[in-house]
């Protein structure tokens, strides 16, 4: 059963019986829907539909949330979520701590499930604190968990303010609803979802030897198609534009990172596959 801590992570709780009102109409995620003990990501967009503060969200108790989310994000998430509040009968406010334990295999049973990988086939497990012994894992192994699984991380694989939910897959991993009501952002998203106009996804990359560093551009002809984010040896993820990398697969041109061949796969549980004809096919 691995276990690993992560540090850098800061949390806040929305408590209130407006609590699920107020964030059901700024956030990307569905919570009438969302359960105890799942933990889901979502997202607070731009006008724009870019996402502006990406997080983790789950209940904690009878009105009130815990979003999980980096600790640099944390008080301009917690000013612009203030400034939103008006009149709404919320609490909010940060908690203490700035770790959390990851579990997976036989995750954790008291601990809140991890829908992202879920979706992925994975039981994972997290929860705010240490984890005292049970979380002294290597770190890198959640990388490769996630990596492997085909998981993006913002300020890793995307950039806030420079990403479309749809670029981290949030369409495909619970973090985004078409079917909820309108929130900052909606009708973009919506838009883009509708149209089939979603070009850039998380593929996995892989190289026959340790991959070059991240931000190194993946070139197909000599023209960028995306960059590397998160790596761990010779896997690594990155977010590309499907219908140039189709067009090289198609006609065999070859991907290469900082001149070496890598190859690359959209991960298989969302159920996408490069285009024929460079428009996003889902394979059903």
């Amino acid at each position: 059963m691995p276990s690993v801590t992560l540090s850098g992570r800061a949390f806040l709780r929305l408590s209130g019986k407006d609590a699920e009102t107020f964030l059901q109409s700024l956030i990307t995620t569905n919570l009438p829907d969302l359960p105890d003990g799942e933990i889901r990501p979502g997202a607070l967009l731009t006008p724009q539909g870019k996402i502006l503060f990406d997080f983790l969200i789950r209940r904690d108790g009878a009105e009130a949330f815990l979003i999980e989310t980096s600790e640099d994000q944390r008080d301009a998430l917690l000013k612009r979520l203030t400034m939103y509040k008006l009149r709404a009968a919320v609490d909010l406010a940060v908690v203490a701590g700035d770790a959390v334990t990851i579990t997976w295999d036989a995750a954790s049973a008291d601990a809140p499930r991890d829908a992202r990988f879920a979706r992925a086939g994975l039981d994972v497990s997290r929860r705010p604190g240490d984890g005292g012994d049970s979380g002294d894992g290597d770190a890198a192994l959640y990388d490769t968990l996630r990596i492997s699984a085909g998981i993006p991380e913002a300020g890793r694989d995307y950039a806030l303010s420079d990403a479309f939910p749809h670029d981290a897959l949030f369409d495909l991993s619970s973090g985004l609803s078409f079917r909820k009501g309108c929130y900052v952002g909606q009708e973009v998203v919506s838009r883009m979802q509708h149209r089939g106009t979603a070009r850039r996804r998380p593929v996995i990359v892989k190289g026959d030897g340790a991959l070059a560093a991240p931000g190194t551009d993946l070139l197909a002809g000599g023209k960028p198609i995306g960059a590397l984010g998160s790596v761990s040896g010779a896997l690594g993820l990155a977010i590309v534009r499907i219908d140039r990398a189709a067009d090289a697969i198609n006609s065999g041109t070859p991907i290469t990172a900082d001149g070496a061949p890598v190859h690359v796969e959209l991960p298989a549980w969302t159920g996408l596959a490069f285009p024929d004809d460079s428009a996003e096919v889902p394979a059903q």
